[in-house]
């Protein structure tokens, strides 16, 4: 966490409107989750309704069809003219193929052939076309009896299968489904462009306007140390040399505040140097039962690196080793040159660890242990090295109790 001193005491702060307004509209998206399942569920199943009434529809015309052709298999010839015209005729949609008791396809309706195709290959059509049938439906039987002596004399079979309009019904709500989830979907990718967009924004408007106020009581300080510099009486004492050191500090943090929201140049920097940079300010600034200790196999590594963000990384860092441990532990800071052009740094602490349920959440803004803080260190590290670093940060291992090790991997720039 990055902190301002001063000589007021410590004030809790409140969570950035912003955050506050995202933090409280998070189940925005879920809302929207829910309603979109609400009509997706509420779609197919009065779609599947509609469905069960066409299905029950187009068996009736196809039972109506059925008794049609038995009851025009008797000799009255204008029975059989009107019933093959207004029946028999009238059928459009549903594709129907007639069999005799052979098994033998006597005729079809509805089936879409190529009138250019030879007979051999509309027969190999109408056969897959009626296995296709036989797989949906049961067939309708008709029976053909003797009007005079009710002798049956032969039976013909109905196969059909759903028509054109019904197997869109069908296929309908799966297809609305998939809107549905498109729309939800960018809708989230939408809301969580636009919830990053506002943070970065209300990020860079702290930062720049942090800066500013700076800016104004360190002109300030930098013409008293003068002042202090012209007192014989503090002149020997080493007051003004610390205070120099600590203006420089303010220098470099108002730099870092700057440095939020433009791109900032990468140099080819050496990383033992800039750590040991922040040690040497850091150790005689926390408790003196608090251990810094630096690993390196080479003090020449390099990474393309922007120094003042880079060292308030490590500084940050630290500071919450330092929170974590309380008054008393060790802060080991590793630096290793790995494969692929990578370097690695390893800053492990020995304070009460992080539970496991936070891990995934300790770089989320706003997330913060402490009574008094925003939250906004390690995710402010993690955009540095991320965005601005095109590198990675993440906790490496951690047990309550035990002690955090944090990794940090950057682009090598070689060796000195």
């Amino acid at each position: 966490m990055f902190t301002l001193l001063s000589n007021q005491p410590p004030v809790a702060m409140k969570p950035l409107p912003s955050m506050e307004f995202y933090k409280d509209n998070t189940n925005l998206k879920w809302i929207i989750l829910v309603v979109s399942s609400i009509i997706s569920i509420s779609s197919i199943y009065y779609t599947n309704i509609l469905v069960g009434q066409l299905k029950e529809r187009e068996r009736n015309q196809v039972n109506l069809l059925a008794k049609a052709l038995e009851y025009a298999s008797t000799d009255n010839q204008n029975e059989f003219l009107f019933i093959t015209e207004e029946i028999i005729n009238k059928n459009k949609s549903i594709p129907v193929i007639l069999v005799d008791d052979k098994g033998i396809i006597t005729s079809s309706n509805n089936i879409d052939l190529d009138s250019n195709l030879s007979k051999s290959k509309k027969d190999a059509l109408l056969q897959l076309a009626l296995a296709s049938m036989k797989n949906t439906y049961p067939p309708i039987e008709i029976i053909f009896k003797d009007p005079v002596t009710n002798i049956i004399y032969g039976k013909n079979f109905v196969y059909y299968k759903n028509s054109s309009l019904l197997t869109q019904l069908i296929a309908y709500p799966y297809i609305q489904l998939s809107v549905i989830t498109i729309f939800v979907f960018i809708s989230f990718l939408a809301f969580n462009y636009s919830k990053a967009s506002e943070q970065n924004r209300v990020w860079v408007g702290l930062a720049k306007e942090t800066a500013h106020q700076l800016g104004t009581p360190l002109s300030s300080l930098m013409a008293w140390i003068e002042v202090l510099r012209d007192d014989p009486e503090i002149k020997n004492k080493g007051i003004v040399e610390e205070l120099d050191k600590d203006i420089r500090k303010l220098r470099i943090v108002t730099e870092r505040f700057s440095s939020i929201g433009s791109k900032p140049v990468l140099k080819s920097e050496n990383i033992y140097m800039l750590i040991s940079n922040v040690v040497s300010y850091l150790q005689p600034r926390v408790s003196s039962k608090i251990n810094f200790e630096v690993y390196t196999l080479s003090e020449t590594i390099l990474a393309h690196v922007h120094a003042p963000l880079f060292e308030w990384v490590i500084e940050n860092l630290c500071k919450n080793a330092v929170d974590s441990m309380g008054n008393s532990g060790t802060i080991a800071i590793k630096i290793l040159r790995g494969n692929e052009d990578r370097v690695f740094i390893d800053i492990s602490d020995t304070g009460k660890g992080i539970p496991k349920s936070n891990i995934t959440s300790v770089f989320k803004p706003g997330f913060t242990t402490k009574k008094r803080g925003w939250g906004l260190g390690l995710a402010l590290a993690k955009r540095i090295i991320e965005m601005y670093h095109e590198g990675k940060i993440f906790v490496k291992s951690s047990e309550e109790n035990s002690g955090t090790t944090f990794r940090i991997e950057l682009k090598s720039a070689g060796l000195a």
